[in-house]
């Protein structure tokens, strides 16, 4: 089976991450996506806009769960930190020996991805989708061309960071994230201190 994972904070996942995991799917790149929910850089956790691993997983799984052949994967909360894909990948590849995996990233990270830890050995011994961003040109090497795509999915210009922002200035997210996320944002008080 080809498994596409899509990984990131997710914190807090947005209606952009739901329209790039459906789209992936949909166009048949891959069988399967999973949204690897990736631990919070040890960094950034004095941050008080973060929030914990449990809810980013939730509002996660609250986006794959109605998505056909797509689900949430808190594979790499198991792993040392910090985890690298690579890391990830290979003891992915070690689990499931059967399926093969796209890692799928935004034009954004491709655009840096030789920076990556063993850049090299992601593109030898997994494939790479690459979904487009606003401003950010996609080149793909002929000796790649067998390993890595471009996906034509929609160009999507919302961040976590932007939700992030709205909700720590008492701004609404509605419709930037996905009801069931925006109503858990809510009940639980997350990002900010003060009630919408």
């Amino acid at each position: 089976m080809r498994i596409g994972i899509f990984g990131g904070s997710f914190d807090p996942i947005h209606i952009g991450h739901a329209i790039i995991a459906h789209h992936i799917v949909d166009s048949g790149a891959v069988d399967r996506l999973w949204l690897m929910v990736s631990p919070l850089n040890p960094l950034k956790a004095g941050n008080a806009r973060h929030v914990a691993d449990t809810d980013r997983l939730r509002m996660a799984e609250m986006v794959s769960r109605p998505l056909e052949g797509v689900e949430t994967s808190a594979f790499e909360f198991s792993m040392p930190k910090p985890s690298y894909t690579i890391d990830t990948l290979n003891a992915l590849q070690a689990k499931f020996p059967a399926d093969e995996f796209y890692l799928v990233i935004g034009a954004d990270n491709w655009q840096v991805f030789d920076r990556w830890r063993n850049s090299e050995e992601i593109l030898a011994k997994f494939h790479v989708l690459i979904y487009p961003r606003l401003g950010y040109d996609v080149v793909i090497p002929n000796q790649l061309v067998d390993r890595v795509a471009l996906v034509d999915a929609p160009i999507i210009e919302l961040s976590s960071t932007m939700v992030r922002d709205r909700l720590c200035r008492g701004l609404s997210v509605r419709y930037y994230v996905p009801d069931q996320v925006f109503d858990y944002i809510e009940r639980h008080n997350l990002y900010s201190n003060k009630n919408r």
